[in-house]
C-alpha cells in the first residue's frame, strides 16, 4: 500500500510497477487498505467520514469555493457506501460513538471510497465477539465481490470462509499455499497453525 517500501523485489498492480510509490498514488491506481487499529475521524459523523474519502477521489478536498452540500454526485456515492456497509441508520452518528464492529465497518467503507480494484484488510476481526465476526465476515464477502481481496487474519474460520487461495505464515516463513481444502488437509498447517498434533507413522 506504500506505507513501507520493499527492501527488494517488485510489486506490480494491474500491470504497473508500484514499488516505492507514495500511498496516495498507489490508492489512485486502485489499491486501498484498512488497518488493524481502527482509524476513523471520531468527532465527525459517519456520513462526513465517508464524504471526505469520496471527495478525495474527486480531488475536491482543497477546493475552498465548493459548497459541500452542493456536491450531489459525491453525496449520492456516500449514501450508496453507507447502504453497502450497512450503516445508513447511523449516518448522522459521530464515528467515535459507534460500536467496535460498526467502526470496523466504517473503516472498510472508507477504503471503498476510492473505488478500489484491490482491497487489503489487516486483521479486520481483531477484538470482535463471535456475533460481530460473523456479521463482518458476511459484510466483507459482499463488499469484495468483483474485487481482489487480500486479508491478514488469525481466525481460520474467517480465512476459510473468505479465501480462494491461502498462504500460511509461521515465524516469518510461508509453510504452505493452496486452496482452503488443501490448507485444511495440510499436515504442517494442522500441526503448526490449527493446533492439531500430526501423528507420524
Amino acid at each position: 500500500s506504500g506505507l513501507l517500501s520493499p527492501s527488494k523485489g517488485e510489486i506490480i498492480l494491474n500491470g504497473t510497477t508500484i514499488s516505492g510509490m507514495r500511498p496516495e498514488r498507489i490508492n489512485h491506481l486502485g489499491l486501498a487498505r484498512s488497518f488493524q487499529i481502527t482509524n476513523v475521524f471520531p468527532n465527525l459523523s459517519v456520513f462526513e467520514n465517508l464524504r471526505l474519502g469520496v471527495m478525495r477521489r474527486y480531488r475536491l478536498n482543497y477546493n475552498f469555493w465548493t459548497r459541500v452540500s452542493s456536491l450531489k454526485k459525491v453525496n449520492e456515492e456516500v449514501e450508496q457506501i453507507l447502504e453497502n456497509v450497512r450503516l445508513s441508520h447511523q449516518r448522522d452518528t459521530m464515528a467515535g460513538e459507534l460500536s467496535y464492529s460498526e467502526q470496523r465497518s466504517l473503516e472498510i467503507g472508507l477504503a471503498l471510497t476510492s473505488s478500489p480494484s484491490v482491497l487489503l484488510l489487516d486483521e479486520p476481526m481483531a477484538g470482535m465477539s463471535k456475533e460481530e465476526t460473523e456479521y463482518t465476515t458476511e459484510l466483507i464477502k459482499e463488499l469484495s465481490a468483483g474485487r481482489s481481496l487480500m486479508i491478514v487474519e488469525h481466525d481460520m474460520d474467517v480465512v476459510f470462509a473468505l479465501s480462494d487461495r491461502i498462504s500460511v505464515l509461521v515465524y516469518g516463513e510461508i509453510i504452505a499455499t493452496g486452496t482452503p481444502e488443501e490448507i485444511r488437509n495440510n499436515a504442517q498447517v494442522q500441526e503448526a497453525y490449527l493446533g492439531e498434533e500430526v501423528k507420524v507413522s
